[in-house]
């Protein structure tokens, strides 16, 4: 069933090998840690992926390595897969500066030697230390000129500032020079209302769309997209009504609530243009993608307001999924009759080469 079109799997996550990363670390930062520390390379996600009586479908979060992601995309029919990290989602909160340059170059160094190398059809997304944006650059740069990734992941929370924050503009400047994707990807869920809610359910529902609506606002609001068109921006696992939300209520709120901006540096309208059609704008352009599951209920709706331009499928494995419920959101897609052929060929895999560029085209075409 899966083999009918290509499937570009746009947001996967590796297991982290911590030691593996660890060991690639200046020594100076290991000797000064001390053993006891190379668990905790990265920070804790947050308060609320621990002590938990929760449980997952069998299958899920398994410890897997290169083989067993090549097996499961073979099994559920997926060509090639965009890789995020598990604990390294955790990056923004590391508040040593210096750390967060050496662990990011040591995590794009594991990547590169245990992943990008041993297979095209895995495509890397770095981590870039966003806490030195300078630094952060030059990583970026790094990564994709040398280590051929597609670009880098950005944290929707930890960061000391919204990502539409002019600190962070010299990345974003790097990323429109490479012609790169930035991949605003979720994972902390803290901070954001909900800290004390007794039940674990309606915190993975929220903390992942409620994180990517204000990185969205920061990157909208703050003109970054016609700043930079160079640059393609991804906003993954969190689906699609959360976009379909800021929509409606962006182009509500920006008529009644209008900035003073003697600079001149926050969002720019056309004449007669609302903010929805700024964003439809950019995403006709090709620089505008968000992440989305098989299953979801308004897909086809989203897909009719973006022309099937930007949505990206994603499996989110090895986490809360397994190869079966990977394969029914698939099929969901297939047997969609509300989608389009074309709209069907974008989700699957037009759109993630769009958004990921050469390293998707080398893994399609090796499988």
């Amino acid at each position: 069933m899966t083999s009918r079109l290509q499937v570009v799997d746009g947001d996967g996550h590796l297991v982290t090998d911590i030691a593996a990363v660890a060991s690639r670390m200046p020594q100076e930062f290991l000797n000064r840690a001390g053993g006891s520390s190379l668990g905790n390379i990265f920070p804790p996600i947050d308060h609320l992926h621990a002590a938990q009586p929760v449980a997952t479908p069998p299958g899920s979060f398994p410890k897997i390595g290169v083989e067993e992601w090549l097996m499961f995309m073979d099994e559920v029919g997926i060509d090639c897969a965009a890789l995020f990290p598990t604990g390294g989602l955790s990056y923004g909160r590391i508040v040593n500066r210096d750390w967060a340059i050496a662990v990011c170059r040591a995590y794009n160094d594991w990547l590169y030697d245990t992943y990008v190398k041993s297979s095209p059809r895995f495509v890397g997304l770095a981590l870039i230390p966003m806490q030195e944006p300078e630094e952060a650059a030059i990583e970026l740069r790094r990564s994709v000129e040398e280590l051929g990734m597609a670009g880098a992941m950005l944290p929707t929370r930890g960061l000391p500032n919204h990502l539409g924050a002019k600190e962070y503009w010299p990345v974003y400047e790097e990323a429109d020079r490479l012609g790169c994707c930035l991949a605003v990807h979720g994972g902390s869920h803290s901070g954001m209302g909900f800290d004390h809610l007794n039940v674990y359910a309606p915190v993975h529902a929220m903390g992942h769309p409620v994180g990517l609506m204000a990185a969205f606002a920061g990157v909208v609001f703050n003109g970054i997209l016609d700043r930079y068109p160079n640059a393609r921006w991804g906003f993954l696992e969190g689906g699609v009504a959360w976009f379909m939300l800021c929509m409606e209520r962006f182009d509500r709120s920006y008529e009644t609530h209008i900035d003073l901006d003697p600079r001149g540096e926050l969002l720019q309208l056309r004449d007669g243009e609302r903010v929805s059609d700024y964003i439809l704008r950019h995403i006709h352009d090709g620089r505008l993608f968000v992440g989305c599951e098989g299953t979801e209920p308004l897909i086809s709706e989203a897909l009719r307001l973006t022309s099937g331009k930007c949505f990206v499928f994603s499996s989110d494995f090895p986490h809360e999924v397994n190869a079966e419920i990977c394969k029914h959101e698939l099929s969901e897609i297939y047997e969609n009759s509300k989608i389009t052929g074309e709209e069907r060929t974008g989700v699957l895999s037009e759109n993630a080469r769009a958004l990921y560029g050469r390293p998707v085209a080398a893994g399609l075409q090796a499988r």
